[in-house]
């Protein structure tokens, strides 16, 4: 093993943790010591770390003073050892790997959502999720009367068939530019703040330019273009992936984006009924002859009546692009080592308007010319060493791999089974609000036990408290439930023990409109089944993400998987309610409402038993006490 290392220590200042250094109790040795230098409160004060032996001397230690050493040579403890027959190298292994150990263990502490790191990042990424689902499900509220207002003329059918255009065009675009837009964040020309930058400058753009359209062929444009340039959900979900490397975060940090949809799909289409048309919903303040309107009202609310939400999905938006370029750090392995202009302005703005001062006697590490100087042994109090700014800098480890490398049979299946969950969540949502406000059945057409048709015949102020149900089961599962069972069980384990909750409430939500109409049964009945949905999906579609994103052990194409992820999920939503409505009109026209209920519980059982070949890999996992790289910025 050869000799024992030298630990070289910096001074600290009196109110700092003890260093750990051994002294003698001698006043001749207390002399030798310089004082301290200017800045400092006192003199340095360490660690009486207790021998196991009588003796009163210790192993050599250096103590760095800033422009001097001092040396202790106590062998006391050597002599000890040796007199024993023990080597000093094996021993001081020993210790060395048992200390480690019991400050491992001692330390472990139960995952928390206060004990995350790096919370300032994942707050921005979670604000920049936050603002597009508002934009998205506000649409939802006012979509049917604003196409109405393009042509008064066009009946009801042909308004509902342009409704599912314009669903569809976005999700459309999505899937076959996602791709893409994860290669490039991958590339360390671009890397992942620039593809998100440009995700959300265009959402806001769409956002802007749907609101205050004056035809169908507009706003078909507007969504289109929305979705050609967001990608924003497979670089969040890679960025995530790299903030958050150790897996016992991973039921927490990749939860943050689905409880982000969650509560947009609650408060976006209040938002978007409240603010629709607002002359006519306020005329007393928008109106002519109202506080704001004057004399002839707003003349812009009546021109573009629907403007009003979207200028407010778009201020979100927009708050939210300013937030990442000013607060959000590059996560890309090369890319990150790039001068940003938006971080550093960010930095300067948060120095002007902090009252904290840095104490003057703390100086950065990194200016000293040579960090590695400081610890000569790489760990001194148990702390590591900084690497040196130059060599901290992660330079390319070649070309990246080829779609080929890419597509092994677990990252196949795994994208395979988050096809399949995006499926059927997708299609159950978009059916249900059309089951649930379809009329009821009438008296005598059942015939038999799968023979028999219609709807809850719920009015619309039913189907939104529907809605309100469906958000309220599922937010405290996410928040309480979710990542408790999670940790406990494991990802595929949790996944496989709750997906099969989906087929069974596919099964059983057709029999609710054979359930006489007294609400007292109804209603329980509905939150029942839905129930059992909700709760698979709270913990199907984070295991999701967390699979695939645990199926990439190369980081270079991270962003490349997540956006195929993307992809997928963007052809699966596309795919399922367009087959789920279609599926659910034959069933309303053929007396077999749950003809296509059923056909989506098998599509769920063939996902779950699809689970049990596929295994989670490591993925970019970062091991406790692995040397972290430091941003020489």
């Amino acid at each position: 093993m050869g000799p024992s290392r030298l630990r070289v220590i910096p001074p600290r200042p009196l109110d700092d943790v003890d260093a750990g250094i051994i002294t003698e109790d001698t006043d001749s040795q207390h002399s030798q010591h310089q004082s301290p230098p200017e800045g400092y409160n006192s003199a340095h004060r360490y660690h009486n770390i207790a021998d196991e032996y009588d003796d009163a001397e210790s192993v050599d230690t250096v103590i760095y003073d800033g422009d001097s050493t001092q040396r202790q040579s106590l062998i006391g403890a050597s002599a000890s050892r040796r007199h024993r027959g023990v080597s000093d190298d094996s021993e001081d292994e020993d210790e060395h790997v048992s200390d480690n150990d019991a400050a491992e263990s001692s330390s472990e502490k139960p995952v928390t959502w206060r004990s995350l790191p790096k919370k300032g990042q994942l707050a921005i990424l979670t604000f920049a999720r936050l603002s597009e689902p508002l934009a998205q499900t506000s649409l939802q509220a006012y979509l049917f009367y604003q196409l109405q207002s393009f042509d008064p003329s066009l009946p009801d059918s042909t308004i509902s068939a342009q409704a599912g255009i314009l669903q569809g065009s976005f999700t459309a675009a999505q899937f076959v530019t996602a791709i893409w837009w994860g290669r490039l964040a991958d590339t360390a020309w671009m890397g992942r703040k620039r593809v998100l930058i440009i995700g959300l400058l265009g959402t806001c753009i769409s956002s802007l330019g749907f609101g205050f359209s004056r035809s169908f062929t507009s706003a078909v444009v507007f969504r289109v273009l929305g979705g050609v340039l967001n990608s924003n959900v497979g670089v969040m979900r890679t960025m995530i992936a790299e903030i958050i490397q150790e897996k016992k975060f991973q039921s927490r940090a990749f939860l943050l984006l689905p409880m982000c949809f969650n509560i947009g799909v609650i408060i976006g289409p209040v938002l978007g009924g409240m603010l629709a048309d607002p002359v006519k919903s306020y005329p007393y303040l928008f109106g002519p002859g109202s506080l704001l309107g004057g004399k002839d009202g707003v003349k812009w609310m009546m021109h573009w009546p629907f403007a009003l939400p979207n200028l407010l999905s778009a201020v979100f938006i927009f708050a939210s692009l300013l937030t990442v370029i000013l607060g959000l750090d590059e996560t890309h392995e090369v890319t990150k080592y790039r001068s940003d202009w938006g971080r550093k302005l960010g930095k300067r703005l948060a120095n002007t308007f902090s009252c904290r001062r840095i104490p003057q006697y703390y100086r950065p590490l990194t200016r000293h010319e040579d960090d590695e100087s400081l610890y000569i042994d790489g760990d001194a109090a148990g702390r590591s060493a900084p690497p040196s700014p130059a060599r901290s800098r992660v330079q390319p480890r070649g070309d990246r791999p080829s779609f080929r490398q890419i597509w092994t049979p677990n990252v196949l299946l795994t994208l395979l089974v988050h096809f399949l969950l995006a499926f059927h969540t997708s299609a159950c949502n978009s059916m249900t609000f059309v089951f649930l406000p379809a009329p009821r059945a009438p008296e005598g057409s059942r015939d038999g036990l799968f023979h028999f048709g219609g709807g809850l015949g719920l009015p619309s102020s039913r189907v939104g408290l529907a809605t309100a149900i469906i958000g309220f089961i599922g937010l405290p599962l996410q928040i309480f439930v979710y990542p408790r069972v999670q940790s406990r069980l494991g990802t595929l384990t949790s996944f496989r023990t709750f997906l099969p909750f989906s087929p069974l409430a596919y099964a059983l939500m057709p029999f609710i409109v054979l359930i006489p109409r007294y609400p007292w049964l109804v209603w329980p009945a509905f939150t029942v089944v839905v129930g059992l949905q909700v709760v698979s999906r709270t913990f199907a579609l984070p295991a999701a993400i967390i699979l695939v994103n645990n199926s990439v052990t190369d980081p270079r194409v991270l962003g490349t998987i997540h956006g195929v992820a993307q992809s997928i999920a963007s052809g699966a939503r596309t795919l399922g309610p367009l087959i789920g409505g279609w599926g659910l009109g034959l069933g309303l026209k053929y007396n077999m409402v749950g003809g296509i209920w059923w056909a989506l519980a098998v599509e769920a059982i063939i996902g779950w038993f699809l689970l049990w070949s596929i295994y989670e890999d490591k993925g970019i996992e970062q091991k406790k006490g692995q040397t972290e790289e430091v941003d020489s910025r």
